[in-house]
Formats: C-alpha cells, sequence, structure tokens
C-alpha cells in the first residue's frame, strides 16, 4: 500500500450531505476485483449524463479540480453499503484525502485499508476549507499526516485527531496483509513448534 505522509494538492469541494457509496461508484461497476480503472466511472451518475457526456458544472468536470487530490464533502460522506470499490475509485481517480465532519464507519475504515486518509473536523472547520475548495485552482490544500494539521493556501493551519494505530498504518504504508507480515518471523517460528509437537496435522 502507497504511504502517506505529505499531500500537496488542489482540493475540490462537493458540499453534499449523506453521499452514498452507490453515488461514490454505482452498482453496475461492481463487478471488477481490480482496483485500477475505475476513477473513470467515479460519481458516474453526476458526472455525465444518459448520454455519457460529461456535466459541466460537476465539481471534478471543471478544468481547475480533474486532478484534485484532496475532497472535502458534507457530512455522513459514505454512508450505505459497505462496498470496497468506493475507495477504490477514489484513490483510482487520485483522491488521498477526504476532509467531512462524519463518514460512515465502514468506508472509513476502508480507507485506511487503501490508503486514503478521512479526516473528520466540527462542521465550522469544514466550512472554511469548503470556502478555500471553491478557490479553483488556487485551492491548494498541504495535509501533513505526521504533524496532523491541515495548511490553507492562506497559510492558516488546522490541526486534526487521529487514531495511532490508523496513523502509524499510513505513514508506513501497512494495510492488513502488511501488518500481518511484521509477524512473519513469530508465525514461522509458531509452525515450525506445531509441526514438532504435532507432525500429524502436516497431512
Amino acid at each position: 500500500m502507497q504511504k502517506f505522509d505529505v499531500l500537496t494538492g488542489v482540493a475540490a469541494p462537493l458540499p453534499l450531505i449523506n453521499v452514498d457509496t452507490d453515488m461514490i461508484i454505482p452498482k453496475q461497476f461492481l463487478k471488477t476485483i481490480k482496483r485500477t480503472g475505475l476513477g473513470k466511472n467515479l460519481f458516474d451518475e453526476m458526472r455525465y449524463d444518459e448520454d455519457g457526456a460529461e456535466r459541466p458544472d460537476f465539481v471534478l468536470n471543471k478544468p481547475a479540480y480533474r486532478d484534485a487530490k484532496i475532497l472535502v464533502a458534507g457530512d455522513n460522506f459514505g454512508c450505505g453499503s459497505s462496498r470496497e470499490h468506493a475507495p477504490w475509485a477514489l484513490l483510482d481517480f487520485g483522491i488521498r484525502c477526504v476532509i467531512a465532519p462524519s463518514f460512515a464507519d465502514i468506508f472509513y475504515n476502508n480507507c485506511f485499508k487503501n490508503g486514503i486518509l478521512p479526516i473528520v473536523l466540527p462542521q465550522a472547520e469544514v466550512d472554511k476549507l469548503m470556502d478555500d475548495a471553491e478557490r479553483g485552482a488556487n485551492a491548494i490544500l498541504t495535509v501533513d499526516l505526521e504533524a496532523q494539521t491541515i495548511s490553507g493556501p492562506d497559510g492558516g493551519s488546522i490541526a486534526f485527531d487521529i487514531d495511532p494505530h490508523l496513523k502509524r498504518c499510513l505513514l508506513e504504508g501497512l494495510d492488513d496483509i502488511g501488518l500481518t507480515l511484521e509477524k512473519a518471523d513469530a508465525i514461522a517460528a509458531f509452525e515450525t513448534r506445531r509441526a514438532a509437537a504435532q507432525p500429524w496435522l502436516a497431512g
């Protein structure tokens, strides 16, 4: 998994509440188990019309936000079904950080497993960042995970909280498999002891 330390990039404003996972990546795109290729269908029903043409008024279709790395969103982001394709689609588009007043629990945890940093902030702080994000190409934010700060285009800084274990996982690029592999020596030692004490289990 890609490490997350300091991220600087354009922040796109999405001032909608209750953005569910079907809005993030509609169900017809869940046939793949690959983590790549889903970015083109991120927010598909909001980005494209019935003929597949881009809706020019949707934020990610605007020239200033096509390369956005940060999303500033409304309350209860990622609600709905628990599909892991939602963070996959965000990541494939290039979004590495989502800032909102709250997230659905499963989506929140899935983000950490895929190298995305979800940041929970009070509504008043999100409103400030939403104002910054509406500056278009000048909406540059810097997210420093080690320092737990978000810096805006005017030089102001906002602090955020994060669970220490989840912070370490992102800083070191550790998903569930990576965490397990940290115990590889202990697992191998256990298997050796078990094989000696209970050889019949080896088949």
